[in-house]
């Protein structure tokens, strides 16, 4: 960085307008430099499509921000959606391109069968509602939410999945996601880092939790996110000890997607004592360069 006392934060968790984000990839770009975040992960739910938005952005304003290409794929283990991040990916990748158009085919099916349960439950128009909140974005249950809101039918994203969209509600369908192995054997095709994301939101318990990252291990994975804004006290430090027990590197991120008053990027990001950050290997290469 050309200013000392520019602090380098990792962000490895972001998401735009080109999936469930609110910021398009160039506010977005703009926000991390104005939050001292000095390097960005761009990670959309299984759509790399703000990268290049993202990289004309950093290279016309002349951005001190180092940014990765990511994304955020999800998976289906034992009934569980599990989310996996592939960090420093080559988005031109034909495998990792055929995942996505593959993953985006499964979430527009299941687009269609959400609004056709929520049409049975007296509440029409909920495809074009939330194809127009994504704005030609993959579109998620996060947009199915916001219409919802806008409806009246809840206060907040998360009373919309208690009501409506979480397993045995109105909405919900069961998804149809790739594998972890799947996930994972792409993006080292696309030379990329395999991560789970977010390992303390699936509601697992312990054992269960256990379970998946030796599983995850097993098939080659290469990270877990260990550190986010919001944790429970004791989450960090207990997810730190998991990632060294299963031989993963530690990984970290806001998971950002729209300005809030408890997550923003770069905020309380940092590493417990005795993980190997994921980013080390791939700036150790680019010093040897």
């Amino acid at each position: 960085m050309s200013d000392p006392s520019f602090a380098i934060i990792h962000d490895l968790h972001s998401h735009t307008t080109a999936s469930d984000g609110l910021l398009t990839p160039e506010a977005l770009v703009h926000r991390a430099l104005d939050k001292r975040v000095g390097t960005l992960a761009i990670t959309d739910h299984d759509s790399v499509a703000a990268i290049p938005a993202a990289r004309a952005e950093i290279a016309r304003a002349g951005l001190a921000l180092n940014l990765i290409a990511g994304v955020e794929i999800s998976t289906l283990w034992e009934n569980h959606e599990i989310h996996i991040v592939g960090l420093n990916i080559d988005i031109d990748c034909p495998q990792m391109t055929a995942l996505l158009e593959a993953q985006l085919a499964c979430r527009q099916q299941r687009a269609a069968l959400i609004a056709e349960r929520l049409e049975k439950a007296n509440i029409p128009g909920a495809l074009e509602g939330a194809l127009r909140l994504a704005d030609g974005g993959a579109v998620t249950r996060g947009h199915f939410a916001r219409f919802l809101i806008e409806q009246g039918k809840a206060n907040t994203v998360a009373d919309v999945f208690k009501k409506y969209l979480a397993r045995g509600k109105t909405g919900y369908v069961p998804p149809q996601w790739c594998t972890i192995e799947q996930a994972i054997d792409v993006i080292h095709h696309s030379g990329g880092k395999a991560v789970i994301a977010h390992p303390g939101r699936y509601n697992l318990s312990a054992k269960w939790l256990k379970r998946l990252l030796a599983f995850f291990s097993e098939c080659g994975g290469d990270a877990m996110e260990v550190a986010q804004c919001q944790q429970a006290p004791d989450e960090r430090s207990q997810l730190a000890a998991y990632a060294q027990h299963y031989n993963l590197l530690a990984s970290q991120g806001s998971d950002f997607h729209q300005p809030c008053p408890w997550i923003e990027l770069g905020r309380k990001l940092w590493l417990p004592a005795g993980v190997t950050p994921v980013w080390e290997s791939w700036e150790k290469a680019a010093q040897t360069v």
